[in-house]
C-alpha cells in the first residue's frame, strides 16, 4: 500500500506535534480520513470532532504548520536518509505492529532485514568498570554470532554496546532522542559515523533538527523494545531509563534478561531486581541466544566461548599491553608494581591498565588488577 506525496508531507507536519503519542495521531488520521484532511480543519473543528482541548488544538495546528515538510525531506535526503511511513515496504514490521507506531520515521543507514535477529541492550549512563566489561563482552559476542545490537546511542552502556559491534564491523541500530540532524551526546559523532559505515542505522521519529529533551528519551525506548527479539539490561538503578525499556518490552510480550551484579552497586540494583521478579539471568552470550525462538531462522552462529574471545582480544594487544598482560599471569598487580617491575612510567602503567580493563581483559578491585573471568 502506498500513499500520495501530499499525504506523506502532511504526515511529516502532523508528526511535528510532539505532545501526542503516536497512537493519538493515528486516531486523528482515522477520524478525519487522512493527515491532509486534519490540516484542513480549524481549531474549533478539532475541538468538536476530536474532543481536543481548545488550547491543545491551537498548539497542534501551530506546531504542524511551523514545519516545512519539503525542507524536512530535502534535508534528510541531503544527509543520505529518508522519511518512512507505515505504508512503506521498508518500514519495519515489528514497529508497524506497535500500538504506538510512529507515523513518520527518519532513517539514516540500513535497517535490519526481517531474518536478522535484533537484541536490545540497554543500561545506565553511569557505567561502572564491571558494566563496561559485561556490555563489551556480550555485545561483541552477539555481533560475532550474527545478531544486530539495538540501543540508544547514549553515554555509558549504550555507547559501549554500539562500539563493540562496530569494532567487529557488524551492523547496529541506534534509536536516538534527537532529530537525525543532530548527534547527542556530541562526543559520539565518530561512533555514529562508524555505525553507518558498517551497515547499521540511526533512527528517530523526531523532526530533523530537534534538540534533545528529557521526555524524548523514555519515549524512544518503546522503539528499542519493539525492534528487538529480546531486551538485555546490563546496568541501571531501580528507577532508570533501562528499566523503562524493560517494562515496555514486557508489555510488548518480549523476554527481558538481566546481567546480575554486585549487591552493593547502585547500578546493579535494577538488573538484580528484574532477576528477582523473574527475568532471565545472563552470564554469557549463549544465555541470550538460548532465549531466541528458533534461532536457526535468524542464521545465528554459535558464539565463541569466553576464552576464545579473550584469546582474540589478546592477539590485538600492543607490545606494552602484551608485556603487562603476560606479567599479570594468574595473579594480581597494582599500578605501582608495574612501574617497579616492568620499568613503566606512572602514566604508562595507568593507561595500559585502563585500556586492558576497557577491553574486558582485566578486572579491578581495591587497586588490584587481575584477569577478567567475564
Amino acid at each position: 500500500m502506498s500513499i500520495s506525496t501530499q499525504e506523506r508531507l502532511a504526515r511529516i507536519r502532523v508528526n511535528a506535534f510532539l505532545y501526542f503519542r503516536a497512537d493519538w495521531l493515528t486516531r486523528l488520521i482515522d477520524i478525519f480520513g487522512s493527515a491532509e484532511e486534519i490540516l484542513k480543519q480549524n481549531a474549533d473543528t478539532l475541538v468538536r470532532e476530536a474532543q481536543m482541548n481548545p488550547a491543545t488544538a491551537a498548539h497542534f495546528l501551530k506546531d504542524a504548520f511551523s514545519v516545512n515538510p519539503k525542507e524536512e525531506l530535502e534535508k534528510t535526503e541531503k544527509y543520505g536518509g529518508r522519511i518512512l511511513v507505515p505504508e512503506d515496504a521498508e518500514y519495519p514490521q515489528s514497529l508497524r505492529q506497535l500500538k504506538e507506531a510512529p507515523i513518520a520515521l527518519y532513517v539514516l543507514g540500513s535497517l535490519p532485514k526481517e531474518n536478522q535477529a535484533c537484541i536490545g541492550m540497554v543500561g545506565t549512563r553511569k557505567i561502572t568498570p564491571y558494566g563496561r566489561r559485561a556490555a563489551n563482552t556480550l555485545a561483541e559476542g552477539l555481533a560475532q554470532a550474527g545478531a544486530v545490537i539495538v540501543s540508544g546511542l547514549a553515554r555509558g552502556i549504550d555507547s559501549v554496546c554500539h562500539a563493540a559491534a562496530v569494532r567487529q564491523q557488524k551492523p547496529t541500530v541506534a534509536f536516538i532522542g534527537t532529530g537525525i540532524g543532530r548527534c547527542y551526546p556530541a562526543e559520539n559523532r565518530d561512533l555514529a559515523r562508524a555505525i553507518l559505515k558498517h551497515g547499521g542505522a540511526i533512527v528517530s521519529e523526531l523532526p530533523f533538527n530537534k534538540p534533545p529533551h528529557a521526555f524524548h528519551f523514555p519515549r524512544r525506548n518503546r522503539l528499542i523494545a519493539a525492534l528487538s527479539e529480546i531486551v538485555v539490561v546490563v546496568e541501571g538503578e531501580e528507577k532508570s531509563g533501562a528499566l523503562i525499556t524493560a517494562k515496555l518490552a514486557l508489555e510488548q510480550g518480549k523476554d527481558v534478561l538481566a546481567v546480575p551484579g554486585p549487591i552493593d552497586s547502585p547500578q546493579s540494583r535494577g538488573p538484580n531486581r528484574l532477576i528477582q521478579d523473574g527475568a532471565g539471568v545472563v552470564t554469557c552470550v549463549k544465555d541470550i541466544i538460548d532465549y531466541i525462538p528458533e534461532p536457526e531462522l535468524f542464521k545465528l552462529q554459535t558464539p565463541p566461548d569466553a576464552k576464545t574471545q579473550a584469546d582474540e582480544r589478546e592477539k590485538k594487544l600492543t607490545d606494552v599491553q602484551k608485556r603487562v598482560w603476560q606479567h599479570i599471569g594468574s595473579g594480581q598487580v597494582t599500578a605501582d608494581q608495574l612501574v617497579e617491575e616492568l620499568g613503566l612510567s606512572v602514566p604508562q602503567a595507568a593507561a595500559v591498565l585502563f585500556e586492558l580493563e576497557v577491553k574486558g581483559l582485566l578486572t579491578s578491585e581495591a587497586g588490584l588488577y587481575g584477569k577478567s573471568k567475564f
